[in-house]
């Protein structure tokens, strides 16, 4: 990685020359500062199209707008947050601005004007490096260090509203009058630029509305989701080709091997894969994945692709790492699949959100009492919640543009709430006995059992996104074994 002569983005008119501690270039000489000026061929994109999401924000902007009347509203999509020194992470737009206008660049931001019954729509956004100070070149965020950005035009005609330059809308919020919200958490400077202008009780109530605005995935967004799941079946037959790698390796091996197909076909992995193999999957958000992959053992990999328009999939298998379930292991295996198609079993319009998780749970109760691991009657067990010591997380929740998506939804549109067709949740019931765990059988410590799929929500009522994966034991084992070439 090279040095940049300036970490810092300027203002528009101020020279952006300023040398990092221990830069080996003192500084700019007028002669060059003039070069760099001129001799540089006109790059303006034209006829640009819409991006495909487009009408789709801007709908939700028309719903927005009618939730609200008369009030302001700024959603920031947030800022570059630092990784060590002068690096930072990988840019993630907030889940409600990519929502609200399809665009995924740091430091913009929508705002919504109060304009007669209706709103005005801007994005903020940062225009291209100017050449004339000589940012594009000499500013560590300038286009010949980090690539070039949209110019303003090129945006309009991208996402379909008017473009702004974000450095001057702290001030013009500054000077706002009238009611206004914004989705804080994202950006520090928006948010002091409004600080005696808004309360957290009103921000919240734009969080949760645009939390529950998503419950419901339009046309799009299950195409989406289908593709991240597509990507995602392929990802899990990547890592099942490499599994010999992986024991000459690590859980690593499987990692990586997941990402690449997510780098490739999507954006990136929607969350931090989990790659347990043996006791790990006991662990329910094993992401360290540096254990040892053991012929013999069970791989847990809880994974999924996240689109370039940053919808996830959210999958979980769980693989004999040698191609074959022991007896034991196929036991909590088939009682884990078992409790899943009773639970995607009560997937339909009309249903209570619980009631998939419920059906799951009774299942797995009803296992555990039959192995003689818990007392019954099933009744009591589940009243008390005992069967939670093996079984530990809910068995599912909402899909889309987060992982746990719709999370700020108040309980009563989410968890209490009634399934609608075009609601898409995971149904992911599971077994873990811990390998400390003195109150079963020794061969059953170390064993850990997910399976996990993304169920929409239909008129009839379900699909299985992730169809594509097998999952009844002896279906996976040949599935394997046709990979494998066995």
């Amino acid at each position: 990685m090279t040095d940049e002569l300036t970490p810092e983005t300027p203002d528009e008119d101020e020279q952006p020359i300023k040398q990092r501690k221990n830069g080996l270039y003192p500084g700019v000489s007028d002669e060059l500062a003039e070069n760099m000026k001129s001799g540089w061929a006109d790059t303006e994109l034209r006829d640009l199209q819409p991006i495909e999401q487009a009408p789709n924000a801007a709908r939700r902007r028309a719903a927005l707008s009618a939730r609200f009347p008369g009030e302001r509203l700024v959603i920031p999509a947030g800022n570059l947050k630092t990784r060590s020194n002068d690096t930072e992470y990988d840019f993630r737009a907030s889940t409600e601005y990519v929502y609200l206008t399809g665009d995924q660049t740091d430091d913009s931001v929508l705002v919504l004007e109060p304009k007669g019954d209706s709103h005005e729509a801007t994005i903020y956004r940062l225009p291209r490096s100017n050449r004339e100070n000589g940012e594009f070149w000499l500013n560590g965020m300038g286009e010949l260090w980090v690539g070039r950005r949209h110019s303003l035009s090129e945006s309009e005609a991208l996402l379909g509203a008017p473009c702004k330059d974000v450095r001057e809308l702290a001030a013009t919020l500054k000077e706002a009058t009238g009611p206004v919200r914004v989705v804080r958490g994202h950006d520090a400077g928006i948010e002091a630029a409004l600080t005696d202008k808004v309360t957290a009780e009103r921000d919240e109530e734009l969080r949760v509305y645009l939390s529950e605005a998503r419950v419901v995935k339009d046309a799009f967004e299950i195409g989406e989701l289908q593709k991240a799941v597509d990507s995602t079946v392929r990802g899990f037959e990547d890592v099942v080709k490499v599994l010999d790698k992986a024991e000459a390796t690590s859980e690593r091996y499987i990692e990586g091997t997941f990402f690449l197909r997510a780098r490739v076909e999507g954006n990136d992995v929607g969350y931090g894969s989990i790659c347990a193999a043996g006791p790990h999957a006991t662990t329910l958000h094993w992401v360290r994945n540096n254990g040892e992959v053991r012929s013999g053992d069970l791989l847990l990999l809880d994974a999924g692709v996240e689109t370039t328009t940053l919808y996830t999939a959210d999958v979980t298998r769980t693989l004999p790492i040698n191609g074959r379930y022991t007896d034991l292991q196929r036991k909590i295996y088939d009682a884990v699949y078992e409790s899943q198609e009773a639970g995607i079993a009560a997937v339909k319009p009309g249903a209570a959100f619980r009631d998939f998780h419920d059906a799951s749970q009774r299942v797995l109760a009803e296992k555990l009492v039959e192995w003689g691991l818990l007392e019954g009657p099933v009744e009591r067990v589940l009243e008390l919640g005992l069967q939670r010591r093996w079984t530990l997380h809910g068995t599912g929740h909402m899909l889309g543009l987060d992982v746990h998506d719709c999370a700020a939804a108040r309980t009563e549109a989410y968890v209490n709430g009634t399934l609608e067709p075009g609601m898409v949740l995971t149904v992911e019931p599971g077994l873990y006995f811990q390998a400390d765990d003195l109150t079963v059988p020794e061969e059953y410590r170390g064993i850990g059992v997910r399976i996990e799929d993304d169920i929409l929500v239909t008129e009839d009522g379900n699909r299985n996104l992730s169809d594509g994966l097998p999952r009844r034991s002896d279906e996976v084992e040949a599935w394997m074994a046709g990979l494998l070439g066995k």
